[in-house]
């Protein structure tokens, strides 16, 4: 199932219509419903809902109870996995930032937040920089680069994802108007940060040769994202593959081309170690731990076939915010939209490792994809 965790802002975009040029604040938005001003929320998630009815058998949506999530979608039609509650039957910006916290904490494959920049200032607030975002467009003011264009095109990226399209994930500017200087008549943007976003652009490749990606560049170009992103005190657990095996050349270390080696502070720990090795290490490593792991074959098995030192124990060890995922794209649009596949003998462990991951496909360069036990 494709986790989908909401968040829906009940108060956004009602001073548009009313000409208030915003909706942030309890005043305002008083303001506005005394001025007769209706929210779109519910039509505009409709919409969004309509495009995605033929998926509805693998869509789990999870949110919060009440106006931040559960109420609208029940009327809708839509079930929701109710994972909380609002703080307070007037909800605040506050209630978005304890949601999103919480829907991150759950383990949702992409978050979808309903409402305008404020909104998405509160996301930012809430959710690290690992979680896809986006943003469904309800507010007065959306000058974030973190909205789908409109909602139909928020239903067309999940589609892109549930039918394993190439869906590239960028890093989109988050940023908010000061509402009395609008008011005022002047305009100024402020940056607050960045979210990642699933981008339902066209698959364009920075390095081409009759159209095709070289092979061996965009290799050393995941290699530099993965060292770039090393963290002191990580216990990296380095795969089989020539992709992993680049990351070792340009640390400058020995590699185990089909076995996989420990790596920590940019040195050497041990080489082709065992399941048992495996285990011990995992259990021994006091700091975070990664796996930097690629597909192999042809059938694009991740777990389970060539890497069975990586077993259903060592996962077990794990979360799934332990795989990095890494692969071009060219070896991605092979498996003509089937997922990445996870065998690990134990099927608890593969419903639990199942869902969607960012994979770096080059220098700052990921795509959002499957990987599943089905």
């Amino acid at each position: 199932m494709f986790k989908i965790g909401l968040v829906i802002n009940p108060y956004a975009g009602l001073g548009g219509s009313v000409g208030l040029k915003g909706s942030d604040g309890a005043e305002v938005r008083a303001e506005a419903l005394a001025l007769g001003a209706v929210s779109k929320i519910g039509a505009r998630l409709q919409i969004m809902l309509a495009g995605l009815e033929q998926y509805r058998d693998r869509i789990e949506f999870v949110g919060f109870g009440g106006v931040l999530a559960g109420d609208y979608l029940a009327s809708q039609g839509w079930h929701c996995t109710i994972i909380g509650e609002p703080l307070a039957e007037v909800t605040t910006a506050s209630d978005t930032v304890v949601a999103a916290k919480a829907l991150e904490r759950y383990g949702i494959d992409l978050l979808i937040f309903v409402g305008g920049d404020g909104t998405a200032r509160n996301v930012f607030d809430a959710v690290s920089e690992e979680q896809p975002i986006l943003g469904l467009p309800c507010g007065v003011k959306m000058h974030s680069g973190v909205f789908a264009v409109s909602p139909q095109a928020c239903a067309e990226v999940v589609k892109m994802l549930l039918e394993g399209k190439l869906v590239t994930l960028g890093m989109r500017e988050v940023r908010d108007i000061d509402e009395q200087q609008l008011r005022s008549g002047r305009v100024q943007s402020k940056y607050y940060g960045e979210l990642l976003v699933p981008e339902a652009g066209r698959f364009i490749q920075a390095t081409k040769v009759s159209g095709r990606e070289v092979e061996e560049l965009v290799v050393a170009d995941i290699a530099a994202e993965v060292i770039e992103s090393m963290t002191d005190d990580t216990l990296y657990i380095v795969g089989p593959g020539t992709t992993p095996a680049e990351v070792m050349a340009q640390l400058g270390l020995a590699n185990t081309l089909l076995g996989f080696d420990l790596v920590c502070d940019e040195a050497l720990l041990a080489s082709d170690v065992s399941e048992r090795q495996l285990l011990q290490a995992v259990e021994a490593h006091a700091g975070d731990i990664k796996v930097v792991i690629t597909a192999t074959g042809g059938q694009g098995h991740l777990i389970g076939r060539g890497n069975q030192q990586l077993s259903a124990q060592v996962l077990a060890q794990l979360d799934r915010s332990a795989l990095m995922i890494i692969a071009t794209k060219t070896k991605v649009l092979e498996l003509e939209g089937r997922p990445l596949r996870i065998d690990s003998s134990d099927l608890q462990i593969d419903r639990r490792y199942s869902g969607y991951y960012r994979v770096i496909c080059g220098y700052r360069d990921y795509i959002m994809y499957q990987l599943s036990g089905d």
